[in-house]
């Protein structure tokens, strides 16, 4: 009879993780699509039902530490690093989130923006910000702790 227990809870954790990952809750590695560094380590979380993002760490060669300043006003020379970049995005369809204020800190830039897992793999988080009608997309990548 234990033994059957066991293998249930393993069941139980297994699916937990599996749900788990098929969410774009979580730490994200930022890839740059034009030329493949990882910039930083991004954290994605819900507030008050909104998908929200903040930047945790940095982790392009040089640039640690670094602050926002090409920034305007109270953002002006603060550290990148903690910064909220994703803010109040809706779940308008099963897993895509939208919303007008995704920031870019290097640019000091804000856009439209879309949020989705690649179908595919949902280890790849498709992130497209939009200027007027023009748009680009980054896959991030998850991003476990070891």
């Amino acid at each position: 009879m234990r033994s059957k227990n066991r293998i249930f809870i393993v069941l139980i954790c297994f699916g937990i993780q599996q749900v788990t990952s098929q969410s774009v809750i979580g730490k994200w590695r930022t890839i740059d699509d034009r030329n493949g560094i990882t910039k930083a380590i991004v954290e994605l979380y819900k507030k008050d039902g909104l998908l929200q993002g903040k930047v945790l760490k940095i982790m392009e060669k040089g640039k640690e530490g670094a602050l926002c300043i090409k920034c305007k006003g109270e953002l002006k020379d603060k550290p990148v690093e903690g910064m909220q970049i994703i803010f109040s995005f809706k779940e308008t369809s099963e897993g895509v989130y939208k919303g007008k204020k995704l920031f870019d800190p290097e640019q000091a830039m804000t856009f439209r923006g879309k949020i989705w897992l690649d179908p595919g793999n949902s280890d790849q988080l498709k992130v497209r910000g939009y200027l007027a009608f023009l748009y680009r997309t980054q896959t991030w990548l998850r991003f476990e702790e070891e």
